[in-house]
């Protein structure tokens, strides 16, 4: 049933990586991908298809197949604002700005998978294919593209990431949250300061804010079920210079992450309630900003099943489990529309140590992204059943 897909990788191989390679010189950061949008764009068009794009002018849709209920199939195309340090001759051209989350793979592979789908002799279903601009940032690609419409029609939606945990030529899945939710807290602290021998005169912003830095964590930690993977950790603290001077203002900054979908819609106003039982006593005003990012990625169980058959596709030893991350992923908004998943793509050579993503020396296996093309590009012929 899908040797014209085998058949499609093995004759597109070194143009696979010809595109990962000049899409990772070529990085270009959130909302600015207009150059990679054009990249995708130009083949596609090539190849027949009407590519759309977004309205913010970096992204596009475009639809494969026959008319009526679509699988979407996604993949982000932005870098970071890394250096790169891998010394790799398809290295990034652009100072300060890298492909060190696998976005150049991610675009590759949807770009086969479109490309092959659209020489397949017949498609039980249509396809729609979301290349998302802004995924690195917040409020995330994601929800510009859901507001341009990208999910209209759309009945399930797919989506691969880079593992580097994960040998290339295997792939993740799991059932229910892959990522977590992930939330920012800063917290403003004002005193009108004084001196360290009086402390009983002023009001000791540095007593509140070591209160709030030990005890906001600490209730959380009291106040939800562990079994939630909830944690809340402070990354920024700033307050004064002097050893003997109570300072007037300071600032602390960190992250509430929670693996489930349920918990992280009680977070806020949770927060809200235990940093003002915290502060009152000290007298300390504050400002609290929590801003919410993203909601954990939720895989349902019959999108989680398919994903497992167009991975078993490929071969038997291609299967395997992966961990929750608790990482945030802009993916989950498409979720809060439609029933999907994500998988993530083994992209580690096998060989030497296995380079995170978000480091400056990330690198992939480019076997890798034959091995997402064939996913990708089984995933529909796997979903005609259940639409």
């Amino acid at each position: 049933m899908t040797e014209w897909i085998d058949r499609w990788v093995a004759e597109h191989t070194e143009d696979l990586s010809s595109w990962r390679r000049h899409i990772h010189a070529h990085p270009e950061l959130a909302r600015h991908e207009y150059a990679t949008t054009e990249f995708v764009a130009t083949r596609l068009i090539a190849a027949g298809l009407e590519p759309e794009i977004l309205p913010g002018g970096t992204g596009l849709t475009c639809d494969v197949g026959p008319d009526g209920p679509r699988v979407a199939l996604r993949a982000d195309m932005d870098a970071l604002p890394l250096q790169e340090a891998t010394g790799a001759p398809y290295a990034s051209m652009v100072t300060g700005v890298s492909h060190a989350c696998g976005h150049d793979a991610h675009t590759t592979i949807l770009l086969g998978a479109g490309l092959a789908l659209a020489q397949a002799p017949e498609l039980p279903v249509g396809v729609r294919l979301i290349f998302q601009p802004a995924e690195e940032v917040m409020p995330g690609g994601a929800l510009d593209a859901v507001a341009a419409g990208a999910l209209q029609d759309v009945s399930r939606i797919f989506a691969l990431h880079c593992d580097p945990r994960l040998e290339a030529g295997r792939v993740g899945v799991r059932l229910g949250a892959i990522t977590s939710a992930a939330d920012t807290v800063e917290l403003i602290l004002d005193s009108p300061g004084g001196h360290t021998s009086r402390p009983h005169l002023t009001t000791d912003l540095v007593y509140a804010l070591g209160t709030v830095i030990t005890g906001l964590p600490g209730m959380l930690s009291r106040r939800i079920d562990p079994r939630t993977s909830t944690v809340m950790v402070w990354g920024a603290v700033t307050a004064g210079q002097a050893p003997n001077a109570i300072p007037q203002s300071g600032r602390l900054v960190g992250t509430v992450r929670t693996g489930d979908h349920d918990t992280w819609a009680l977070l806020e106003p949770m927060v809200h309630e235990i940093v003002d039982g915290l502060l009152a006593p000290t007298g300390v005003r504050y400002q609290l900003n929590y801003r919410r990012g993203v909601p954990p990625v939720v895989n349902d169980e019959v999108s989680t099943r398919l994903f497992e058959s167009a991975i078993a596709a490929i071969g038997p030893d291609a299967m395997s489990d992966t961990p929750q991350s608790g990482g945030g992923e802009d993916f989950s908004w498409y979720l809060e529309e439609v029933p999907g998943a994500m998988a993530r793509l083994g992209v580690w050579s096998g060989v030497g140590p296995q380079l995170d993503i978000h480091q400056p020396t990330f690198d992939l296996d480019e076997r890798a992204l034959g091995v997402g093309v064939k996913v990708m590009a089984n995933l529909p012929l796997a979903a005609a059943g259940v639409l």
